[in-house]
C-alpha cells in the first residue's frame, strides 16, 4: 500500500487547524464528537492538535485490570477503539476530524497514513521508526512513541494520534500500554530529538497535510464551554 495516493501532494484541499493549548480531556473529546454529529458532505474537514492534562483513556473494549495502578490520575471510559492510553504534558495529540468517503480511503490506509507522518516526522531528528503488525502505533527499537485510538461514524475520523514529544514517561508505568504487559514507551526527547514540543508540531503537522493531501489553514480554537462549540462549517464557508 502507498502512504500517499498519487497526487495527493497536489491536491491541497483546504482543511481547518485549531491547536488549542493544553486543555483537559472531557470537553474536547465532547468537543470532537458534537464536531462529528453536526457535519454533513459539505463540512470542512478540521485538524485538532492539543496538549492534555494528566489522563488515561480506555478505549471502548478496553479492560480496566490494563490500569494497574492509576494512584490520582483520573481514568476515563471513551468511545475510541483500542486498550488503554495515557495522556498528559509534553505530548502532542493531533484528532483528525477527516470525511474519508471523500478523500477516498478506507480505515486501513487512514491508519497506515498517520503512522507514516509520524515516521517520516521522525526522519527529521533522523531517528529510524517503525510499525509493527497488528499493533497500531510506531515504534523505535521496540518501543513505542505514538499511539494511535481512532473511531469513524459515518465515515468521518474523530480521536486520532498520541506523539511523546518531551514528557514524563512515568505514569506509563501505571498501566498495560494498549493492553501490552511490559510494552516499553519512548519519547522523541529520550531518542536525541529536540526538546521543545514546538519544533516538533509543525513538522509533525505538515507531514500529515502531505500525507492526506491537506491544506491547513489556521484559525482559533473552538468554544469548548459552549453545550454546541463546533458548528461543521461549510467548505465553500471555509474557502
Amino acid at each position: 500500500m502507498d502512504a500517499v495516493r498519487p497526487g495527493a501532494r497536489e491536491t491541497g484541499r483546504v482543511a481547518v487547524l485549531r491547536d488549542l493549548g493544553r486543555q483537559p480531556y472531557e470537553p474536547v473529546w465532547r468537543g470532537m464528537q458534537r464536531f462529528t454529529d453536526l457535519r454533513d458532505g459539505g463540512s470542512t474537514d478540521e485538524v485538532w492538535v492539543v496538549e492534555h492534562d494528566p489522563v488515561f483513556t480506555l478505549g471502548q473494549a478496553g479492560k480496566p485490570e490494563h490500569v494497574l495502578v492509576p494512584g490520582d490520575i483520573p481514568v476515563l471510559h471513551v468511545d475510541r477503539g483500542g486498550q488503554v492510553t495515557y495522556h498528559g504534558p509534553g505530548q502532542i495529540v493531533v484528532y483528525p476530524l477527516l470525511d474519508l468517503k471523500r478523500l477516498k480511503i478506507g480505515v486501513r490506509e487512514y491508519v497506515c497514513r498517520i503512522e507514516q507522518a509520524v515516521i517520516d516526522t521522525l526522519a527529521e531528528w533522523n531517528i529510524g521508526a517503525q510499525r509493527r503488525e497488528g499493533a497500531p502505533g510506531v515504534y523505535v527499537n521496540g518501543a513505542k512513541v505514538a499511539a494511535l485510538g481512532i473511531r469513524v461514524r459515518r465515515g468521518c475520523t474523530f480521536h486520532g494520534l498520541a506523539f511523546n514529544a518531551a514528557m514524563d514517561l512515568k505514569p506509563f508505568g501505571r498501566i498495560n500500554p494498549c493492553g501490552y504487559a511490559g510494552l516499553q514507551v519512548t519519547s522523541v526527547l529520550d531518542l536525541g530529538g529536540p526538546s521543545s514540543m514546538e519544533a516538533m508540531k509543525p513538522v509533525l503537522l505538515d507531514a500529515m497535510a502531505a500525507q492526506f493531501g491537506l491544506a491547513l489553514q489556521a484559525a482559533p480554537p473552538p468554544d469548548l464551554a459552549d453545550p454546541q462549540p463546533v458548528a461543521a462549517v461549510s467548505s465553500t464557508q471555509a474557502a
